[in-house]
């Protein structure tokens, strides 16, 4: 039996990919907005491989009308949205200033006005049958900028004001509708290889980093138990409450940490093209280049399943990020 109709913006690729794969693992058929038509291709096969039905839908999420279109075309041969999970995303690394404004301007369509669309598209057919679940991911990036993704970062503190801000009309209006946050750590995803960058080595996530399971797993979880805003990952909270309690130090940490941080001078495998303006072809899954570096859990599961205990555990593994940044830059 299924549990409904769930969208993944995003969901041919990196954590999107990995949480089609999840929720359809749990019962849900799944509807993907991507625009790469092999990646499409082989997202679909794996939802029908899981006993589930699926549709895919070439779509640019910048593009309001497309996503709209999408959404009929959705309700008309699955059934009624349940589940909306906002996770599209292009990327552009490089300082601000060298970074041309047509592609800031790029990114930060995809990246914001994509959950905007998507947002739209699904609460204007939740709100009249008063049920549905819109998820944003969203990053530790949506709280603390940090150097050579201010594209990025503008987009995520964009959403998350957002979502802060439907979330309020919503719970005017009495809406039953949910709206969560789910907040990411650095995940191993493919966006690393196909980033439109100018940084002189490969580059990476900035660590510790997990795998994009571990992230689909939390928003799956998210689905069935639906929170306002979930972090996952130690570094996340400590990301977050790093920044809350100590901005000054965050400021400095990052401008003597970060640029080095989101390089990896060993990864030698040449870039992609960059995906900004047009899809990469193949079919590139979930995982990036950096398994070998990359863990594949993180106490936060728990933590989200069992919620009495959260609120504790997230101001303790805050505290022990924090820490550890400060032990991180003591030792440089």
């Amino acid at each position: 039996m299924s549990r409904g109709v769930a969208v993944v913006t995003g969901g041919t690729a990196g954590l999107g990919r990995a949480t089609v794969r999840e929720l359809a693992s749990r019962g849900w058929d799944v509807a993907v907005l991507a625009r790469g038509e092999d990646g499409l291709a082989a997202t679909l096969a794996e939802i029908e491989q899981a006993g589930r039905r699926g549709l895919t839908i070439p779509t640019d999420v910048a593009d309001r009308e497309a996503v709209e279109s999408a959404a009929d075309r959705i309700e008309a041969e699955l059934g009624p949205i349940e589940l909306w999970v906002n996770d599209a995303m292009v990327g552009v690394f490089g300082e601000f200033l060298s970074t041309e404004p047509a592609d800031f301007e790029r990114a930060v369509a995809v990246n914001f006005f994509g959950f905007v669309n998507g947002t739209r598209a699904a609460l204007s057919r939740m709100t009249p049958r008063g049920r549905g679940h819109v998820i944003q991911v969203g990053s530790a990036l949506a709280h603390r900028g940090i150097p050579l993704q201010a594209a990025y970062c503008a987009s995520k503190f964009g959403a998350r004001g957002f979502t802060e801000a439907v979330t309020a009309e919503l719970l005017h209006s009495k809406s039953r509708i949910k709206l969560s946050e789910v907040d990411m750590p650095a995940l191993n995803t493919i966006q690393f290889n196909w980033v439109k960058s100018q940084l002189p080595h490969h580059p990476q996530p900035v660590p510790p980093i997990y795998e994009p399971e571990v992230g689909a797993i939390a928003i799956a979880d998210v689905a069935d138990k639906p929170r306002r805003r979930t972090w996952v990952g130690e570094p996340t909270a400590g990301t977050i409450l790093g920044d809350r309690f100590a901005g000054a130090f965050m400021d400095w940490y990052l401008a003597r940490s970060a640029f080095d941080g989101q390089q990896a001078p060993d990864k030698k495998e040449p870039m992609l093209p960059n995906n900004v303006y047009e899809p990469v072809p193949g079919d590139h899954g979930a995982r990036g280049l950096f398994s070998d570096r990359a863990h594949t859990m993180t106490p936060q599961i728990w933590m989200i399943r069992h919620r009495a205990a959260s609120y504790a555990g997230a101001a303790v593994l805050g505290a022990a990020g924090l820490v550890g940044a400060v032990a991180a830059l003591r030792r440089k």
